[in-house]
């Protein structure tokens, strides 16, 4: 299972979708759908279609049986009220839900805002539309989570046994609202409130310059059970700089995979960091599948099998289809 899949479009199909690119993030959109074999001219054309088409076809065609699909939230202030303009992306809710109900190999994870005023009924409408999970960029999407007044919005989560994928490390894919919220601890409140919390990235570095939280990350792996990280990404030059000690054991059982679709999957950093073969590295170059490339190059690192099935032990027992 990938549990870290993007899904993204332009509304061309009526879905919903949004982009709001300029500058760097234009050229950076373009630059990852040439990664999955898209023209960069898809951005202004028929994306919603041709994205999923991608995707689709490159799941059934990998080792990955099924992909947990992000939907992405809209930015809001902490009285609830939209922040006009910020944001590059918004793929809705109902979007996601219905890509996952009309192809088998997706599980929807939502977005929310727990500050807006409807949070806590689309909470309960999406777990019973099939939501395996929810998402959100505390940095990106302004959300403080360890505010008080989100308590309920983490409690009911809890009691739904909904496992929360909150973005950890820094950001530049998308706009930051608040830089300091990148920091893992943001979702300590979240945790107390019994929440499974998967700190995408493991809080580390996107940009060489960013802070690097990853020793505070595994120290709240020895305090929170239930927190646990994901490797998506990590076949960037920045990310993929803790490998070894994410393969060590403490670390590594509390780890599950994810590839971060559509960023692109670069195997020569693991290379020149010694971490796979140069039989590996250019064994998985000659993989153009994205999906599977990032599976394959994590394999050849050590990750164990069980790295690659674990996030199903997370996802709500009734939202999980039969084999």
């Amino acid at each position: 299972m990938d549990a870290h899949v993007h899904l993204t479009g332009n509304g061309s199909s009526g879905s919903g979708c949004w982009l709001r690119l300029r500058g760097a993030h234009r050229w950076l959109a373009g630059f990852m759908l040439r990664q999955i074999d898209l023209p960069a001219s898809a951005l202004q054309g028929d994306l919603d279609r041709l994205y999923v088409e991608r995707l689709v076809s490159w799941v059934r065609t990998s080792s990955v049986r099924k992909a947990v699909l992000l939907a992405h939230e809209e930015v809001y202030h902490e009285d609830g009220r939209l922040m006009e303009g910020f944001g590059s992306f918004h793929v809705p809710n109902a979007y996601v839900l219905s890509v996952a109900r009309e192809h088998p190999e997706f599980l929807p994870a939502v977005s929310i805002h727990p500050a807006r005023p409807d949070a806590l009924a689309e909470l309960e409408r999406c777990v019973e539309q099939g939501a395996v999970m929810m998402k959100c960029l505390p940095n990106c999407h302004n959300i403080d989570c360890n505010l008080p007044k989100y308590r309920l919005f983490w409690e009911r989560m809890a009691a739904l046994g909904l496992p929360l994928l909150a973005h950890t490390g820094g950001e530049h894919t998308v706009p930051v609202v608040r830089a300091e919220l990148a920091d893992p601890r943001v979702v300590t409140l979240p945790l107390e409130c019994g929440v499974t919390v998967i700190a995408a990235h493991c809080a580390s570095r996107s940009g060489l310059t960013d802070p690097d939280y990853f020793d505070a990350f595994t120290e709240m792996l020895r305090r929170y059970p239930r927190l646990y990280g994901d490797t998506s990404a990590f076949n960037l030059p920045a990310r993929g700089a803790h490998i070894r000690d994410c393969l060590k054991p403490g670390v590594r059982e509390r780890l599950i995979h994810g590839s971060d679709f559509p960023v692109p999957i670069l195997g020569l950093w693991a290379f020149l960091r010694g971490l796979i073969s140069l039989r590996d590295y250019w064994r998985c170059s000659r993989i153009r599948n994205s999906i599977e490339k990032d599976y394959q190059l994590k394999k050849a690192m050590g990750f164990e099998p069980e790295h690659f099935t674990r996030v199903a032990d997370l996802l709500p027992p009734k939202q999980i289809p039969s084999a």
